[in-house]
């Protein structure tokens, strides 16, 4: 039977979903039985820590892969006024690189990021963002819960870091050696951590050129380098940041500090520096009484003993010699309840430990580690232990063998008292202390006089100005006693190098603003120039504003001009005979998305008519923005009937008011074209013909016809309307159309009691591709043609292909309706940087901004299983114990082998242009090579899908569609779940399409030859 599957086919099927016609009865001990196997997260009853041993590889829940970054993104509601923002202490516009990540814009984003915050990788990877900018976002109102910030500024900085693009001087600056003598002044930052890199970046921006930072120690980052794990903080984020630090000229000498061969206050002083930051933080560690005396060969730690020891094991590049891990084993107890506690916690599993127990003085709700660092603990397997309080050492054959410790309560009036009378025993093979730290090195304090001490030995200081007791000494960081977080730290350095520069500034004569102005974040893909001519108008950059509800009037026209918008067109304006009144509701969200609510619409659909305001009002209003804005394009939109005087009389009203243009609107969808306007007079080529022939006559400006994809051939009308004299033409105005209906038929919008409707204009994404095929459609016909597009340009990568199909400007209408004008400036930086990286050849394997996918599970990097054991594995039941063990055992043979192997560290960070940026007219019209009829296209070039395990997460969903809507050419392992694609496989791409994750499915050459499976035998030679 031809119309059933055959045996071998059925067998492919066994696993494919079916309609459930009855319920199924399964014992309660096989679903426990079979739930294990299916198991992805942890078993609640495991009582043994995780294999971790010599494991350093990223354990953070925030990081993101590609998917999950564009995901999350377009969740966020990109808010006004955002809470985010004001929650973060270095006040970065969060709503801005969220939004340049959901345009694929990462460049936009990091430079975001960095122009608020230069350590923004580090603080994307170790902020506490549930305390800061996490804990104002508004969808903690909703049911999905907040945003994911961190693991998106981490994505972002880190897509950015791959570019291999250095920092450069502020372009708005003059030539070094023509700023004044006051920026050549010397400043000295002690300490290479947080606080300095910060101050020294933003120092450099404002143009100083004579920076020197002071690293004590032989490596460089401070407290992000030496306590911070590497599984937490790579030392290369640490080492990529204080490169873009050091691409503005900031010198670091490491070995030179306060205190060590005389170095002082006054000794830097004297070698002529005029301001100095102190940025060093708190070197010593708290060590309790109860601890004196005991050494690390006992078995006893400090933090800042421990976590060095790990960091020169762990992180590869941090300084010359590569230190070996602390050998633990047994039992640890790690005391104290903060971040460095339980780093402490976790990197000694890392080291060998057995069982770690993490024990603290207060309770879970007085813990003040941030909520991420103890749920990683936990997740690992350390055990915590509240109230108790270490009262003595248990020492036994000169090594650590226990600690006692008494209970610990508060009282009603909130002191905490420890009672004698309650006492544990805790045996323990290592001890290690994590109370914080401080400043008691005599040598320090000595050589910080004559600065002002407090009560604990550090500087005093103005809170707002960072500034100590000597005006030329300032301090940040947690030596200030301000900054509990890294991200606290660069915001005092970020702080203190703006009243640095006014100090400065101030011993040469100069006043500075009272206001703030720190330069923000550039690199060459800045200095890319967009602008584009066309028509021999000068456009600043190809994107504008399409006449729509964007630009309902002219202050709105006036605002996206302020915010960066190339060009904007006037909503459409017709003789004070031809007014309108709307009605409403009138513009709604689309379907085409699902049920998508909020931003990120997919599609609008408007049944808005033209202008209600005069032409004079537009008149007026464009002459007005021409004056204040001379290098902003404004084009007007004008309609009128089929009649010769009334498009004669508009045209030249809009030409005298000084427009640059004119757009004809042959093309509303709805309500004009009952009154013989709009599409009445697009849909036929004789009628574009002659009204171009008319304002051709009547106009001396350049004009565009404004076509309608609602006709059978756009090229048709494109003919007509370049045969009319038209200088061009906008392709295409929005697709007629009906959103939907309610359940009980109503349509929406529905106007007034009686729910009336009419067939309206739907525009934004949905329409792209018939936008896209318009553009090309006329490029091709009538080559060299100006073409402005509109109709789903929501990005710079949405816009760059409309002008590869050959358009050369750019209308924008429902990205704004989705967010604001604001946008403009990532579809700016977007464009720069696609045509940017262009040039490098070392990104040629990058799609735009998005580098190839790394193999990764959950958006973390993976190794190949396939390549260390020979198989590949599922992430879940059976398959990741047994995963799990096989890195586990890796990993120790890497440490038992004391594996020195380096990874290279003198690759070349930067990446130089290798070919020519080009230009926006270098782009147009570059795709019309590769698109045809489909005569053309060779079917002997086949293609086939390629899985990679690796990446798969066993859900079936390229089997699914292949079976019921392809060619069941994917086997799906009733065990492992794993898909293998078969020899059947035509190359169709629906399982590439449908794969939730980028890359795991790709498309490949076929290496056999294709034969179709014709059903019965051929009776003639197929004719293609």
């Amino acid at each position: 039977m031809l119309s059933k599957d055959l045996p071998d086919i059925e067998s492919i099927l066994s696993l494919n979903p079916r309609v459930k016609s009855h319920a199924e009865i399964f014992s309660t001990a096989t679903k426990k039985k079979e739930k294990k196997h299916w198991k992805r997260n942890p078993e609640k009853s495991c009582d043994t820590c995780v294999q971790l041993e010599n494991n350093f590889d990223d354990i953070k829940h925030t990081t993101l892969s590609e998917r999950g970054a564009l995901r999350e993104a377009m969740r966020c509601l990109k808010c006004a006024d955002a809470p985010c923002q004001k929650s973060c202490p270095t006040n970065l516009d969060i709503k801005s690189f969220i939004t340049s990540i959901s345009n694929k814009n990462y460049y936009g984003a990091a430079k975001a990021i960095l122009s608020d915050n230069p350590l923004g990788l580090t603080c994307g990877m170790v902020c506490p963002t549930s305390e800061l900018c996490v804990g104002g976002c508004n969808l903690y109102a909703s049911e999905e819960g907040p945003i994911n910030i961190g693991g998106l500024q981490q994505f972002a900085t880190e897509v950015f870091s791959k570019m291999g693009i250095p920092q450069i001087r502020n372009m708005d600056l003059l030539p070094a050696n023509e700023m004044p003598e006051s920026y050549h002044s010397r400043i000295a930052l002690i300490g290479c951590g947080p606080a300095s890199v910060s101050c020294a970046s933003f120092l450099a921006r404002l143009g100083y050129d004579d920076i020197t930072v002071f690293e004590k120690q032989e490596y460089i980052g401070g407290l992000s380098t030496a306590e911070i794990p590497q599984f937490r903080l790579p030392f290369e984020v640490v080492q990529f940041e204080i490169d873009l630090m050091k691409d503005l000229g900031v010198k670091v000498v490491c070995g030179r500090g306060l205190g060590v061969n005389g170095m002082t206050l006054m000794s830097l002083k004297e070698e002529g520096f005029q301001a100095v930051f102190i940025g060093i933080g708190l070197p010593q560690a708290n060590r309790a009484k109860i601890f004196k005396g005991l050494t690390m060969d006992q078995g006893f730690y400090t933090s800042k003993d421990f976590l060095p020891m790990v960091a020169k094991a762990s992180k590869t590049g941090m300084c010359s010699c590569r230190g070996t891990l602390p050998e633990l084993r047994g039992v640890v107890i790690v005391l104290g309840a903060g971040d460095t506690a339980f780093d402490c916690a976790t990197s000694a599993l890392r080291c060998g430990a057995r069982r770690v127990f993490v024990v603290f003085r207060k309770g879970f709700t007085n813990v003040r580690a941030v909520p991420e660092e103890m749920e990683l603990a936990k997740e690992e397997k350390c055990e915590f232990l509240p109230f108790l309080s270490p009262r003595e050492v248990i020492v036994k054959d000169g090594r650590v063998a226990g600690l006692q410790l008494c209970r610990t309560e508060q009282t009603e009036e909130g002191d905490w008292i420890e009672d004698e009378e309650q006492t544990v025993r805790l045996k323990a093979d290592y001890i290690i202390s994590a109370f914080g730290s401080t400043l008691n090195d005599p040598q320090v304090q000595e050589a910080m006089s004559p600065v002002k001490l407090g009560r604990w030995g550090t500087p005093e200081l103005h809170t707002e100005t960072m500034q100590t007791s000597e005006p030329w000494v300032f301090a940040g960081g947690d030596i200030a006693g301000l900054a509990n977080t890294t991200v606290e730290s660069v915001n005092d350095g970020k702080q203190a190098s703006w009243h640095i520069h006014k100090y400065i500034q101030s011993l040469h004569g100069q006043t500075v603003d009272s206001s703030p102005k720190l330069p923000l974040f550039q690199c060459a893909i800045d200095a890319v120039d967009i602008s584009v001519e066309m028509c021999g108008i000068r456009f600043p950059n190809p994107f504008g504003l399409a006449s729509a509800p964007p630009t309902t009037s002219t202050a709105m026209i006036r605002r996206a001009f302020e915010q960066g918008w190339g060009f904007a067109l006037t909503k459409t304006f017709g003789l004070d005979k031809d007014l309108v009144t709307n009605v409403s509701p009138r513009i709604v969200r689309g379907t085409t998305s699902g049920h998508v609510f909020g931003p990120g619409q997919g599609s609008f659909l408007n049944i808005e008519l033209i202008s209600e305001k005069t032409a004079a009002y537009w008149c007026q209003g464009v002459t007005e923005l021409k004056k204040d804005f001379p290098s902003n394009v404004v084009i007007a939109s004008i309609m009128c009937g089929y009649n010769k005087a009334d498009w004669t009389e508009l045209t030249k009203m809009a030409e005298k008011s000084g427009a640059d243009a004119l757009e004809l609107n042959l093309s509303c969808p709805h309500g004009m074209g009952e009154r013989g306007m709009g599409l009445a007079c697009g849909q036929d080529p004789e009628l574009v013909r002659n009204i171009c022939r008319w304002v051709r006559q009547a106009s001396s400006i350049p004009f565009f016809a404004k076509l309608t994809p609602n006709v059978t051939n756009v090229v048709d009308i494109a003919m007509a309307a370049h045969e009319g004299g038209a200088d061009g033409v906008t392709a295409t105005n929005t697709v007629s159309g009906m959103m939907g209906l309610k359940a009980d038929g109503s349509p929406w919008p529905g106007i007034g009691k009686g729910k009336r409707t009419t067939y309206g204009g739907v525009s934004g994404n949905a329409i792209r591709p018939i936008a896209l095929k318009a553009v090309s459609a006329i490029g091709r016909a009538l080559p060299g043609f100006p073409i402005l597009a509109t109709g789903g340009i929501d990005s710079a990568e949405s816009g760059l292909q409309f002008l590869h199909a050959g358009a050369s400007v750019l209308q924008v209408c429902s990205a704004v309706q989705n967010q604001d004008f604001t946008v403009i400036d990532d579809y700016c930086l977007g464009l720069k940087a696609l045509l940017y990286l262009k040039s490098l050849e070392q990104l040629e394997e990058w799609e735009g901004q998005s580098p190839p996918t790394a193999p990764h599970q959950r958006g973390k990097p993976i190794p190949r299983l396939q390549e260390l054991v020979g198989k590949s594995l599922p992430s879940f039941g059976p398959y990741l114990t047994e995963k799990t063990g096989l890195l586990a055992e890796y990993k120790k043979k890497l440490r038992d082998a004391n594996d020195n192997i380096v990874t290279e560290t003198n690759k070349a960070r930067v990446n130089l242009p290798k070919k020519p940026i080009p230009a926006v007219k270098d782009v147009i019209a570059r795709a019309l090579r590769h698109i045809g009829a489909y005569q053309e296209l060779d079917n002997k070039e086949q293609v086939q899908a390629l899985i990679d395990e690796e990446m798969c997460i066993n859900c079936g969903k390229c089997y699914m569609t292949c079976n019921d809507s392809g060619y069941q050419a994917i086997e799906f392992d009733p065990a492992t779940h794993l898909p293998v694609v078969n020899d059947s496989c035509t190359g169709c791409t629906l399982c590439f399409s449908v794969c939730p994750i980028i890359d795991c499915i790709k498309m490949v050459t076929r290496t056999t030859p294709y034969v179709p499976k014709r059903g019965v035998p051929q009776a003639v030679n197929p004719v293609c």
